[in-house]
């Protein structure tokens, strides 16, 4: 069974949301995006200080047998990205809500978050 943390939100494609101080979400793909993908090789993620509506492509990620791109979950600003991502990709498959993190946005819309699914109905979106 896939690990999913109950403080975070979710989106249909796959990526979790986790609040912090100062207003910071961090943003990562779920243990069971990363389970489906495989052996991950390569992460393209976007420059910090870029601006994102929700919905928008930015980055992608590689596995040995796919290629996927993740999405904005909110409109944001994105203030820093896991640089250690770059010369470790696999940190996704082992750690995915801790060490493999993708990045760091500032919500530039109140309240976007909550719109996404609770762990509660994320398990029920992936039929568990």
């Amino acid at each position: 069974m896939v690990a999913i943390p109950e403080d975070m939100r979710y989106t249909n494609t796959h990526e979790w949301a986790k609040p912090g101080d100062g207003g910071e979400i961090t943003l990562g793909i779920t243990d069971y995006a990363q389970e489906e993908m495989g052996e991950i090789v390569m992460v393209e993620l976007p420059e910090a200080d870029t601006k994102v509506k929700k919905g928008d492509v930015i980055g992608s990620i590689e596995a040995v047998k796919t290629a996927e791109d993740f999405y904005s979950p909110i409109d944001a600003t994105i203030v820093r990205v896991n640089d250690a991502l770059e010369g470790a990709p696999n940190l996704i498959n082992e750690s995915p809500y801790d060490e493999g993190w993708l990045l760091v946005l500032v919500s530039d819309t109140e309240g976007q978050l909550e719109q996404l699914m609770s762990a509660e109905q994320y398990k029920q979106f992936l039929g568990e």
